[in-house]
């Protein structure tokens, strides 16, 4: 089967405000630019310690992360203009000497300590029409074909253009284009690259096109499809499929699909790439609790493979510390989460999950352009298993309100020639929001 993907910015901002035409909207009834604006900020602590049992030094990190988030409105008129700033800081309160490189602080130049401190700020023009918004800057993104990632001290964000269209009720059509990024541990930008693949001294890849729609026009039903070329490495596609059906007052069922086709593209510099990506899931609720099985499957000779350091992976066994997505995985999950609300304690929750996975590592290629890391010769039927709990805590009222602790705990064990992908590893991570609404 052969994909191929063409995607432009000026296409998809044609197309979008085509949509947008069909649907006018008064536009004197919106704020305005200063009317509509909004001040947020988040102080989040985060401390994080990556026990690997193969080396003498763990990875364990402690900073202070600042995150501030200006967005205005839009001025009057048939086309708006606006303006969104944010501003980051990061403090290290504690790593380095060895215990470096947990990916929460910057990674240091040979000494082994990270820096005291570092930041980055950016800014986003923005234009409305109708129901269409184009911004151009610094972007906040998040679909699964490219994320930023938000799981570490300090949000990932990425240099480009968006454009986003809400003509019709329920659904979303979005689309656009990113050159850069900003890690979420690093102050500088960088070219747009990849989770897994390896690329060649001077290689890299210029932008990632992307466009898709979500729809959500019916109770407790969504679905999208997204399409993204991440230039001379792959095309990426997408769709899901989500459902939540009440029973009754007390018991709900919910199946859901996640699928992913990837194939390599252009010059191919991570080399040859055919891999079709998918899980499944049931959760079956009652009251309080509620109960998951997961099923996720890998076809194809590399892992299924995403933007470095995003959330762009869609895939329900996508854990704390493991992906599940080795080539020729298969992998299964079971969840078990409760709501502290049943026994009086609103904003306490806490899940429970154990996921295996096995994937055979002698079908990669080892001499691959992007992907060689991955071959093991004893992989055949290379295995691995990860525990995770999870532990959250949200004030409900008073001047801490919104103020979230949570607790976070993997344990990751491999075996049969998994050893030469990763090492046993417990993690733990201690993370502290405070948000705080400024206007």
């Amino acid at each position: 089967m052969s994909f191929s993907l063409k995607l432009s910015p000026l296409f998809i901002a044609i197309a979008a405000t085509m949509a947008a035409n069909t649907q006018a909207a008064d536009d004197t009834s919106r704020e305005g630019f200063v009317e509509g604006s909004s001040l947020n900020l988040n102080a989040r602590n985060y401390y994080m310690n990556r026990n690997r049992h193969q080396h003498t030094d763990d990875n364990i990190e402690w900073g202070q992360g600042f995150l501030g988030k200006f967005e205005s409105g839009f001025t009057e008129g048939t086309v708006g203009f606006g303006l969104d700033a944010h501003a980051m800081l990061g403090l290290k309160l504690d790593g380095g000497g060895g215990t470096d490189n947990s990916s929460i602080l910057p990674v240091s130049a040979g000494n082994g300590k990270a820096p005291g401190s570092f930041s980055t700020a950016g800014g986003t023009l923005k234009m409305r029409a109708f129901d269409t918004e184009l911004k151009a800057g610094d972007l906040f993104l998040t679909n699964p074909v490219i994320a930023g990632g938000e799981s570490r001290m300090l949000p990932q964000t990425f240099r480009g253009v968006s454009l986003t269209n809400h003509s019709f009720d329920g659904w979303l059509i979005e689309g656009g284009q990113a050159s850069f990024t900003k890690p979420y541990n690093q102050s500088g930008h960088k070219r747009i690259s990849t989770s897994y693949g390896t690329l060649a001294d001077g290689e890299e890849s210029q932008h990632l096109n992307w466009a898709g729609v979500a729809w959500s026009g019916l109770p407790g039903l969504t679905s999208s499809l997204y399409a993204s070329e991440l230039k001379d490495i792959w095309n990426q596609y997408y769709y899901d499929l989500d459902y939540t059906y009440a029973l009754n007052d007390l018991v709900s069922l919910n199946p859901g699909l996640h699928f992913y086709h990837t194939q390599d593209t252009g010059d191919a510099l991570l080399g040859n790439i055919d891999n079709n990506t998918y899980s499944l899931h049931f959760t079956v609720g009652v009251g309080n609790h509620s109960v998951t099985a997961a099923y996720q499957r890998v076809n194809g000779n590399t892992p299924f493979d995403y933007i470095s350091q995003g959330d762009s992976i869609y895939l329900d066994n996508s854990q704390q510390y493991s992906d599940f997505n080795g080539p020729n995985e298969r992998s299964w999950k079971l969840k078990y989460a409760y709501d502290f609300v049943g026994l009086g304690l609103p904003g306490l929750t806490s899940a429970v999950s154990y996921s295996r996975g096995e994937t055979d590592l002698t079908k990669v290629d080892p001499d691959s352009k992007g992907y060689t890391s991955w071959y093991s010769a004893d992989g055949k039927h290379a295995k691995h298993w990860e525990r995770d709990v999870d532990l959250k805590y949200v004030v409900q009222g008073g001047k801490a309100k919104d103020l979230a602790v949570r607790l976070q705990w993997a344990t990751n064990r491999g075996g049969n020639g998994y050893g030469a992908l990763d090492q046993d590893t417990d993690e733990y991570r201690v993370i502290v929001d405070y948000p705080i609404n400024v206007f």
